[in-house]
């Protein structure tokens, strides 16, 4: 009876050890997929689902089946699989928006870099163009590549300079009604396209500059600062979310709060 026991002691650490080589190979082969899709649109909608898969794991291998709980295994198992697929295609931007939001959140990031010069280039830029009612679409990368959105227009790759970004927005200029992306301290490209949010809730009184300045946040982590070209006033999305009409020194603020920590990894891929 003795070695029966100890049988079933060995077998369910064989089940623990077993368990925990596939979380790890899961892991790699997600982490791989990320290192590839680096600079896409799609890197934070991965990074938000690789995240819910290894919870999902942790919580049906070690949880679930440790306790015995029967019937929370039975629906995760059985019930979810059969009804999943026509979940994700009926709630499908919802979902997308949710997982993008995930792979954003900071308790994912765990490497950091300063970028306090590019922020106050980004604000000197910014305050000359709302003093001179210039309207104008800054979008600053972070954790997820805009590399997509470059293509999108004329690569410039210069150091940040308040001049420069001025120059490209004035009113004349062949680049002036597209958006400038910042990525890794240089100005990439401007001329940039940007998709416009779907969001109900944005009042009306905003235009395209706007809900592209939003519409860009919604799909990465990126920062955009919108100036208005009739009021001159000053707008930063982040997360999908516009806070509208701020001061200088609110933009400086929020600019070095949010680019000080920003994953390592961006700079080095």
């Amino acid at each position: 009876m003795n070695s029966f026991f100890g049988f079933l002691e060995n077998l369910h650490g064989w089940v623990l050890v077993k368990s925990c080589v596939e979380i790890f190979i899961i892991f790699v082969l997600l982490y791989t997929i990320l290192r590839i899709m680096h600079g896409t649109r799609g890197t934070g909608i991965l990074r938000g689902l690789a995240f819910t898969l290894v919870i999902i794991s942790i919580v049906t291998l070690f949880f679930i089946k440790k306790l015995e709980l029967y019937a929370v295994d039975w629906i995760v198992t059985e019930f979810l699989p059969v009804f999943i697929i026509p979940i994700v295609i009926l709630f499908q931007p919802e979902f997308r928006r949710a997982l993008v939001r995930l792979g954003h959140r900071p308790f994912l990031r765990m490497f950091f870099r300063s970028e306090v010069q590019v922020a106050e280039e980004v604000v000197k830029a910014v305050s000359t163009l709302s003093k001179s009612k210039v309207g104008g679409l800054i979008a600053i990368e972070r954790g997820d590549g805009l590399d997509n959105y470059i293509e999108s227009g004329i690569r410039i790759n210069s150091d940040v300079s308040s001049d420069l970004i001025s120059t490209i927005f004035w009113p004349g200029t062949p680049l002036h009604d597209g958006a400038v992306i910042i990525q890794e301290q240089k100005i990439a490209a401007a001329g940039c396209l940007f998709p416009l949010t779907e969001n109900i809730s944005i009042a009306k009184t905003y235009g395209t500059r706007h809900r592209a300045g939003i519409g860009i946040t919604e799909e990465t982590d990126a920062i955009s600062i919108i100036i208005s070209e009739e009021t001159g006033r000053v707008s930063i999305s982040v997360g999908g979310q516009l806070k509208d009409d701020i001061t200088q020194e609110e933009l400086k603020r929020a600019l070095e709060e949010l680019t000080t920590e920003t994953v390592m990894s961006t700079r080095g891929s």
